[in-house]
């Protein structure tokens, strides 16, 4: 999904009408700090080393949408960089993928091919960005039988290269964490497609934080008044909240550590939606609920 200001057709640029605009020194120097931090990334993970492949696709979709503002003024390369750091960093996934996060819009909005793609990266990443390009402009449609279609090229696509889904749900979750720059009904419209769609995906692929993130700014954005009603109040208690779990975890570590274990514990917040999902469930109010921290205990074990 793209959020751009369009601007003027040119070669191996992207098509359509287009007001074009220079980047700002302080605005290269945006693009090339978020690149390096990808990189970063990148050499961080457990993955084999192939930055000369990122290198060339990072320079690619710069150069295709050199120019380019999304909505919010940014350059528009920002968001494909920010999505193949949410491929690499929060979900995993290596340099196939990363390219292809990269070059995600550039086959949509520029005048480039999948064919180009798979001569200059090869079959797989061309494979992934064809699948993107596939499912761009969301799944809920005006009409009962364009949604039903696109709800087919969603399943298709998971069945050919998991990946596909994988990366699409990095730029969901980039576009809903930039969503502020669109209009509100634009905003509904996604947070809604987003909530029914993209986050029980996120759910079922095992990425829980992303599955949460996706729930809770979808919440934000279709019931603004209820959700900041919701974070106010946890914002309100969360100091005696932690008191109570520091209390409650004391015995707990005492006990694993007296069995010989080696563990780590956490509390984790629950969410604003996950609380507004049980008020509404058990029909109760804010000050009826009780569990608003969760007590997480990993304990490390050695296989023989």
């Amino acid at each position: 999904m793209r959020f751009f200001i369009k601007t003027t057709n040119h070669h191996r640029q992207p098509r359509t009408n287009m007001e074009r605009s220079d980047f700002t020194p302080e605005e290269e120097r945006l693009i090339e700090d978020e690149y390096q931090a990808l990189l970063r990334d990148y050499l961080n993970s457990m993955h084999s080393q192939r930055v000369e492949i990122i290198e060339r696709a990072y320079h690619l979709a710069k150069q295709a949408h050199n120019g380019v503002r999304r909505l919010s003024g940014e350059p528009y390369m920002m968001h494909p960089l920010s999505v193949a750091r949410i491929v690499v960093k929060e979900i995993g996934l290596g340099s196939t993928s990363i390219c292809a996060a990269l070059l995600h819009d550039v086959v949509e909005d520029t005048d480039y091919t999948t064919e180009d793609i798979e001569r200059m990266f090869g079959p797989k990443i061309a494979s992934i960005v064809e699948g993107l390009t596939k499912l761009s402009g969301g799944v809920f449609a005006d009409k009962a039988i364009k949604q039903a279609e696109n709800v087919r090229k969603l399943v298709l696509t998971m069945s050919e290269d998991i990946r596909v889904m994988l990366v699409k749900l990095a730029d969901r979750l980039h576009n809903m964490r930039t969503l502020a720059a669109q209009r509100p009904e634009k905003q509904r419209k996604i947070a809604a497609e987003t909530q029914y769609i993209y986050a029980p995906m996120a759910h079922r692929l095992g990425l829980f934080p992303i599955k949460t993130e996706l729930e809770d700014l979808s919440f934000k954005y279709e019931y603004p008044e209820l959700y900041a009603e919701i974070e106010a109040k946890l914002t309100a208690i969360k100091g005696q909240q932690m008191d109570y779990f520091e209390e409650f975890a004391v015995p707990i570590r005492r006990k694993l550590t007296m069995m010989g274990y080696k563990f780590h514990l956490y509390a984790r917040t629950k969410s604003v939606y996950s609380i507004y999902k049980k008020m509404y469930n058990q029909n109760k109010s804010f000050d009826q609920i009780y569990d608003f921290y969760a007590l997480r205990i990993i304990v490390e074990t050695e296989l023989e």
